[in-house]
């Protein structure tokens, strides 16, 4: 029995399906016979019960002698009663319906049958497998032994697996090397710009104009330094960052993204238009993400306004939104695109502005079970940030 069902695991699953349904065939084919034989036996035994009337001839042979036991010639059979007439007529009919009957059967069995041997454990190990997947757990094995086609299916699956598994392997020893290698980098290069600005100062203290031109130029560019290693830090602090969640009064949240968003707007002459959409008296987020972010798109909106900065902050059931507008140019094809990378900015030759505010924001509300939304609306540009 063993060695049967081995062969069958090797069968491809088109040899399988047709094996199955010659066998469950000829099974029907069978069963019809043998219904149909029993049906004309006991029509058959109650039939004997009514024997034949009137007068029987026999033949004979030359001497006279009777040969075999006669026959009855223009004569009936006793009238049989109605139960048994009915009986009789049910009988002539089981085998015609026993056909198709015995038919669908045997093709529900094959299918059962078939599914139950060469479909059911595949598919399930598959949509486990899946399933893990989905959920990053790469840390298991696919293992079905058959041959045939899903038997195939699963090995190149497996193969899948053992190449993400070694791929995310790889990938985060890349990002956890990166990591080290930035924040060694910015540890290493403070002592440095230390030193370069105590020489710096002492030439801005030089009686020569030229040295002191030279000086500020300097400075500039290390201050240029400065910025870039103090957004390195914090890129690397962010990135570790995990959400506390608690519940934060809505009012006194919206006060705080007002009073910080009004302050930066008026430092750069710009007007603030805040609107609040909000239902509950409570959210719970973590409020320290939110007014980062918050505060992040709003100096952001500032620097390119031409007139005025829309905060908009808004609660629907998919979680909280910031949304902040500006009239300004909007941003370009390629910034619709790049705008959250890291590193990437739309501005050239500024020394304060590295491309990493609107990429940690993405960051914190990726975090925060959200996503950053970057696009033009018709009079400038706009950015929502949801909160889950």
């Amino acid at each position: 029995m063993g060695e049967i069902k081995g062969k069958l695991a090797e069968q491809s699953l088109r040899k399988s399906i047709i094996l199955y349904i010659l066998v469950f065939a000829l099974t029907a084919l069978l069963l019809t016979a043998f219904t149909a034989n029993i049906c004309k036996r006991e029509a058959q035994n109650i039939r004997d019960r009514y024997p034949m009337s009137g007068r029987k001839y026999y033949l004979t042979d030359e001497n006279g002698n009777r040969l075999g036991e006669g026959m009855y010639i223009g004569t009936m059979t006793e009238a049989m009663s109605k139960q048994d007439d009915l009986l009789i007529s049910a009988l002539e009919i089981i085998p015609v319906v026993s056909a198709p009957v015995y038919s669908a059967l045997c093709i529900l069995g094959a299918t059962l049958l078939f599914y139950r041997n060469k479909l059911e454990k595949p598919l399930s190990e598959l949509k486990a497998a899946s399933e893990k997947i989905s959920d990053n757990d790469l840390d298991f094995r696919l293992k079905y032994d058959a041959r045939d086609e899903l038997g195939q299916l699963c090995n190149s699956f497996e193969i899948m697996r053992s190449a993400l598994a070694a791929n995310f392997s790889e990938m985060w020893r890349q990002i956890e090397d990166r990591k080290k290698l930035n924040a060694a980098f910015a540890h290493e290069l403070r002592t440095p710009l230390t030193v370069l600005k105590g020489y710096d100062e002492m030439l801005q203290a030089s009686p020569d104009r030229q040295a002191r031109d030279i000086a500020v130029t300097m400075e500039k560019h290390i201050m240029r330094m400065e910025h870039y290693v103090t957004g390195m830090g914090k890129l690397q602090r962010l990135e570790d960052l995990q959400p506390e969640r608690e519940l934060v009064p809505v009012k006194e949240l919206a006060a705080v993204l007002y009073d910080s968003a009004s302050m930066e707007c008026q430092a750069h002459g710009k007007k603030l238009f805040f609107q609040q959409k909000t239902n509950a008296g409570e959210l719970e987020v973590d409020r320290n993400c939110v007014l980062q972010v918050g505060n992040n798109l709003v100096a952001n909106a500032v620097r390119y306004a031409q007139a005025a900065v829309i905060f908009c902050l808004e609660e629907t059931e998919e979680g909280l939104f910031l949304i902040v507008m500006d009239d300004g140019r909007g941003f370009s094809e390629e910034e619709l695109h790049r705008a959250a990378d890291p590193y990437y900015t739309g501005e050239k030759g500024n020394a304060e502005h590295f491309g990493l505010g609107l990429y940690l924001c993405g960051l914190l509300c990726k975090r925060h079970g959200g996503w950053l939304k970057v696009e033009n609306h018709p009079s400038g540009a706009q950015v929502t940030a949801l909160f889950k």
